[in-house]
């Protein structure tokens, strides 16, 4: 496993598209309509993207709609499955040989 931490959305929007275009955290949140705190939490991986600024900014960037999102599902699931690692190998995973917990007798019942 890594030593490093998962790079972040932020980081991606800071070092692939703010400095290269020479664009401001400020300018950026200004033109695509967000408080520039929205963007600075953003960068400094204090805040997540939600849906309503990946559309916002991949409009403005020109990408598909979800780049962001998918960008910061990939970080948070790193994050997670470094974060579980000891309780995910504990889990075995199903098959159908599996002994079933629940046999029909024991199987819950709803009564309406």
């Amino acid at each position: 496993m890594s030593k490093f931490e998962p790079i972040t959305p932020g980081e991606i929007l800071l070092e692939e598209f703010l400095k290269p275009m020479a664009l401001s955290q400020y300018r950026l949140a200004k033109e695509i309509g967000v408080p520039a705190q929205r963007i600075s939490g953003i960068v400094a991986g204090k805040r997540s993207i939600t849906a309503d600024t990946d559309l916002r900014l991949c409009r403005f960037f020109g990408l598909s709609n979800g780049y962001w999102l998918r960008a910061q599902a990939a970080h948070d699931t790193e994050v997670a499955e470094r974060t579980l690692s000891s309780s995910l190998k504990k889990i075995k995973p199903w098959s159908a040989d599996a002994t079933q917990i629940n046999t029909p007798a024991d199987a819950p019942t709803s009564h309406g």
